[in-house]
């Protein structure tokens, strides 16, 4: 079991408060990602679920049982960090078992444990080398394997891929996704990266300045962000923010032209729209008309920067088989069942 309960949990260093009343429950067998921006405190919380900080305030409960006060080794938790922190001396299958011949574990017991992690990982040609004879993923492949053998409760990854190369990244993605479809066991990870977050999470807990802006799955962040913040964050590239208001029934764009707008759902400051969503055509049509300043080609998508005047500058992504020639004046038409609306507080309207 590894189902963890966070309640109102509080995180001050003297009089500064890092992290501001979370309540937040995770399931056994549930792959949770903290997500935001740098100083947003994921890093803390998750090292308070680990007992490497200390809780100020509210309780941590693990499985029913309240572990606020318990020292990391009573938690049954096992961390993944940033930094590998293999042994330089040590084999890797040496690396892999240290924890459980310090703990007095029998040599056979040991040898299974570690034989099964390896051969969930592909360890097994890897055995006997040491660090330095290992790349980077293989290394942090080793240091994931070195938590499985304890069988711990839950996993808690700190920004694991950081120091990995965007190749080895992607790989090693790919083998957290695998490892967590075979081991079922809860993991709960912390990056600022969101497409590490959209690609390996059932759940994605969106933190900003020590609060927790929306939980959700990937798909409702995407496509319901709660706020300014989180339509922003999530998704790459980023949303379009563009100014807006209403009025006679219908939204109206600064310089553009607006289409109808239910006023009873509330008034709306800012228009949201993904780059994705946005058609372009000819000049005189669609929403709002703009010429092209940069063209960013990708091979399958080129994104499209298109000066729309006092709605500033509006990214749209086409095809790559598309061409657009800077300086073409060209007409932005955005679906309504694609729009976003905000209000002046940056709150879903």
């Amino acid at each position: 079991m590894g189902a963890i309960e966070l309640r109102a949990v509080e995180k001050w260093f003297d009089e500064l408060q890092v992290i501001k009343g979370i309540d937040l429950d995770i399931k056994d067998g549930e792959f949770i990602i903290f997500v935001g921006p740098s100083g947003c405190g994921k890093s803390t919380l998750l090292r308070m679920i680990g007992g490497l900080e200390e809780t100020s305030r509210g309780a941590i409960v693990l499985d029913g049982t309240d572990v606020t006060d318990q020292p990391p080794s009573k938690r049954g938790l096992s961390m993944v960090f940033q930094s590998y922190a293999l042994y330089p001396h040590m084999s890797v299958r040496d690396n892999m078992g240290f924890s459980l011949k310090t703990a007095g574990a029998p040599k056979a017991e040991i040898a299974e444990k570690v034989n099964e992690a390896a051969r969930v990982l592909k360890l097994e040609p890897l055995l006997d080398r040491r660090p330095k004879d290992m790349s980077g993923g293989q290394r942090q492949r080793v240091a994931i394997g070195r938590s499985i053998v304890r069988a711990p409760t839950a996993f808690l990854f700190d920004e694991p891929l950081s120091n990995l190369d965007a190749a080895l990244r992607v790989e090693m993605r790919l083998e957290i996704a695998r490892l967590h479809q075979s081991l079922k066991t809860t993991m709960i990870y912390v990056t600022h990266d969101q497409v590490e977050a959209m690609t390996l999470a059932d759940r994605i807990v969106v933190l900003d300045a020590g609060r927790i802006a929306q939980v959700g799955t990937p798909r409702d962040l995407y496509n319901h962000p709660a706020d300014l913040f989180v339509a922003q964050f999530i998704g790459s590239p980023k949303m379009n923010v563009l100014p807006c208001g209403a009025a006679d029934g219908a939204f109206m764009l600064q310089g553009g032209r607006g289409s109808a707008f239910d006023m009873a759902r509330g008034a709306p400051a800012h228009l949201g729209i993904r780059p994705e969503h946005i058609v372009l055509g000819a000049a005189g049509s669609g929403n709002c008309d703009g010429t092209v300043e940069v063209v960013e080609y990708l091979g399958a998508d080129s994104y499209v920067f298109v000066n729309c005047g006092p709605l500033g500058v509006v990214n749209v992504r086409v095809s790559g088989a598309e061409e657009h020639a800077v300086g073409q004046d060209v007409g932005l038409s955005f679906p309504p069942e694609r729009l976003h609306f905000f209000g002046a507080d940056g709150k879903a309207v």
